[in-house]
């Protein structure tokens, strides 16, 4: 009984003497309950979003919610893998059209979204014009707090397609217009039946002039403290020569390669660095795991590197609360909205 006396005691002492200090540092201040983690961020801290195919054959109504919930989160600036039209078309009313309607479900956000070309956007000569003229350079690079990003093009010249296999995407485009839900479970039961995915048709064009602007870029910003490419095809997946060489520039580097295309998301280390295929923002899935999903990765840049969040879009919802319409500033989008 006496050590449990002396036990007690010893306790309230000491927890009284914590008081004492606590008061003493915070004078009258109640002392708040927390963890003594930093709340101020870190400099060179910043934040962006990556958003992965819309297209092709997408399934309505997915890419424009999502991009009312990503509005949300504030990102500092939003990159897109690419495939956000259609495409595979020589109309250039149409292609206007096209871009016009991504453009309105792009409206919503008040970050600025970085382009990549995919190859549904960057098909042939036609759409190649219209590129330029609505978008700008089909590759590029620009700097932001020490970090470097470079946009490359893997449509550069246009990866010329089959007339049968343009036809037969134009077919599923429709099917999935008419019966999105009915004609996506069948592909995915096909896709089990097969025991494999379908292989995606044509290959990794990389001009050696976009090497050279690669390059220069590369060695005028010997000092950024990251680098971030972003592509839309995974071309150290399609064996190009171009991208072994981008590659073996970027060596000594801290960097990291994002990419889309595949419409299924994968991670895979690569001579000690992440190299990341986006999953779907709306596109057809094509194979079936876990790595089909509709999603947003979430990139945090800290002074030591970056971290990714992967935020599936249908796993946020606003103030509304799950299963409601997202509320939008006038003259938004309505949840109707594809």
């Amino acid at each position: 009984m006496r050590f449990a006396l002396h036990a007690v005691l010893a306790i309230a002492a000491f927890g009284l003497a914590g008081c004492t200090a606590t008061q003493a540092q915070t004078s009258d201040e109640p002392r708040v309950p927390r963890t003594a983690g930093p709340m101020e961020q870190a400099e060179g801290t910043f934040r962006f979003a990556v958003i992965g195919d819309r297209t092709g054959a997408h399934r309505p109504g997915v890419f424009a919610d999502a991009m009312r919930k990503l509005d949300l989160m504030k990102p500092d600036f939003v990159i897109s893998v690419g495939d956000l039209v259609e495409g595979y078309t020589r109309d250039v009313s149409e292609i206007r059209r096209q871009w016009e309607e991504v453009e309105a479900r792009l409206a919503v956000l008040e970050a600025p979204v970085f382009f990549i070309a995919g190859n549904h956007d960057y098909s042939n000569e036609a759409m190649a014009r219209i590129w330029l003229e609505r978008r700008g350079s089909p590759y590029w690079s620009f700097m932001h707090e020490g970090v470097l990003f470079l946009g490359l093009s893997t449509e550069d010249p246009p990866v010329a397609l089959p007339p049968e296999t343009i036809a037969s995407s134009r077919e599923l485009e429709e099917a999935m217009a008419r019966a999105p839900e009915e004609t996506q479970a069948r592909l995915l039961d096909a896709v089990r039946e097969q025991g494999r995915a379908p292989k995606l048709p044509g290959a990794v064009a990389i001009s050696d002039a976009q090497v050279a602007f690669v390059r220069e870029a590369l060695d005028r910003h010997r000092d950024a403290r990251w680098t971030f490419v972003v592509m839309h095809k995974p071309a150290w997946q399609y064996d190009s020569p171009q991208f072994a060489r981008i590659e073996q520039m970027l060596a000594g580097r801290k960097y990291t390669v994002i990419a889309g295309h595949e419409h299924y998301y994968d991670h895979e280390s690569r001579a000690g660095r992440d190299y990341i295929v986006m999953g779907t923002t709306g596109g057809v899935w094509l194979k079936d795991g876990p790595g089909r999903v509709d999603h947003i990765a979430w990139v945090t840049m800290t002074p030591s590197g970056p971290v990714f969040a992967n935020i599936r879009t249908d796993g946020m919802f606003g103030k509304e609360g799950p299963g409601q319409p997202t509320s939008m500033p006038e003259g938004g989008v309505t949840s109707s909205d594809q």
